[in-house]
């Protein structure tokens, strides 16, 4: 399970940033992950923890066109039954869990944050261009 976190011409300023710096894309790429990460730090802690497993499966994730927050995977498929609910896969494991359409997690999370990270993606994004030799015009 992924959430995106994206930014409109993102693609196309990749392209330019490449044609001026080759290492340029990878700094974009960095400053994606720093949207993400706030995410990601602000989700942990209100995630319950008996093993630590659902928590420790939050991670950023970034290409050099978009930012994403995994959750879950091997050790913690049942992230997504923690934060929505449902019935489990087996009878009365997990327990039944109210469902709730918007998660109890990383979208309220999201939601609550958004402004933050817009403004870090924002000023990550400009360092990135201002270290490939470009000025915001």
């Amino acid at each position: 399970m992924e959430m995106r976190i994206a930014v409109t011409g993102l693609a196309q300023l990749n392209r330019g940033l490449r044609a001026v710096d080759s290492e340029a894309p990878k700094q974009l790429r960095l400053a994606l992950n720093e949207g993400a990460e706030l995410l990601v730090t602000r989700v942990r802690p209100k995630i319950p923890a008996i093993t630590g497993a659902a928590r420790s499966s939050v991670k950023a994730r970034s290409t050099r066109t978009s930012a994403r927050v995994a959750v879950g995977g091997k050790k913690a498929a049942y992230f997504p039954w923690l934060d929505f609910g449902g019935q489990g896969r087996r009878s009365g494991r997990p327990a039944p869990r109210p469902f709730i359409r918007e998660g109890r997690y990383v979208y309220p999370t999201l939601a609550e944050i958004r402004p933050e990270i817009e403004q870090v993606l924002q000023e990550a994004i400009s360092r990135a261009v201002a270290g490939a030799g470009l000025e915001e015009g």
